[in-house]
Parts: C-alpha cells; sequence; structure tokens
C-alpha cells in the first residue's frame, strides 16, 4: 500500500486525520513545540487501521504529524522529564474560538492531552517508510473505543 499523506485545513478534515492516527503510540520526547517556526511535530507508531480486514497482519507505519499556526503549547499528565515514557493517541480534535482561530486537543491514554492554540486548522500527517507486522490490533470496548 502506498504511504499515506493527509491534510486538514477544518475541523471536519481533523476528524479524518484522527481517525488516521487513533492508537498511534508516541514517546513523550518525540512531542516537540517549535516555537520559533509556530509549529508543533509528533513522530508516531500509528496502527494502519486502513489496512485492517484484508489478508495478512495488521500493520503499524513511523509517521510525522505536525501542526503550524501554533500560538502556544501546553501539556497536561504528560512527564517532559521521561522522554522514553509511551503514550497512546486517542483523538484529535478541535475547540472553535474566535474564528478561525481555535484549540486543537491531542487526548491520549491515562488523561494526558496537549492543547494547541492555533491561527487556524493546519495540519498534515505523513507515512515515513514501510509498514510492519503490528502485535495485535489495539482493543475496543463495546462503544468502539479504546
Amino acid at each position: 500500500m502506498d504511504r499515506l499523506k493527509l491534510v486538514a485545513l477544518d475541523a471536519e478534515d481533523l476528524a479524518v486525520l484522527s481517525a488516521h492516527v487513533q492508537d498511534a503510540v508516541v514517546r513523550v520526547g518525540d512531542l516537540r513545540f517549535l516555537a520559533e517556526e509556530g509549529r508543533f511535530v509528533i513522530t508516531l507508531n500509528r496502527f494502519a487501521w486502513e489496512t485492517t480486514g484484508r489478508r495478512g497482519p495488521d500493520e503499524r507505519r513511523r509517521a510525522v504529524l505536525h501542526f503550524d499556526r501554533v500560538k502556544r503549547a501546553q501539556a497536561t499528565r504528560i512527564r517532559r522529564e521521561a522522554p522514553d515514557a509511551v503514550l497512546s493517541l486517542l483523538a484529535v480534535t478541535f475547540e472553535p474560538g474566535e474564528a478561525p482561530a481555535g484549540t486543537v486537543r491531542l487526548a491520549f491514554s491515562g488523561g494526558a492531552e496537549m492543547r494547541l492554540e492555533v491561527d487556524y486548522v493546519e495540519a498534515r500527517l505523513a507515512d515515513l517508510g514501510a509498514a510492519w507486522a503490528a502485535r495485535g490490533a489495539p482493543a475496543r470496548d463495546a462503544a468502539g473505543k479504546g
């Protein structure tokens, strides 16, 4: 399968992007706010939901997710002093403010989250290389959530 490349320019696009990074595994040290560039970058191992149900094993892919036009980044329950700690990304959402500005919210397992104050939604997701076999699909509850 070709490498995934997505762009999100509004809340609806961001919902599609969120579906593709749901259950991605992220090292705390791979969450980077580049204040001088107005960019927030995450390198992650995403579960390739688009490949489930086809022949062969489920897959994970190394990918980069970045947000532009970021004015401020705020972490909650993320231990920056533990760069090797691992988080599972549950969802990416947009909370509107004074249009077109607002807050991008990255919800992680264990109640951890990043809140990015943005001038407007501008995000990109791109796979970086080949896929590898996942150890298994992320667990789902009855409501279809991890």
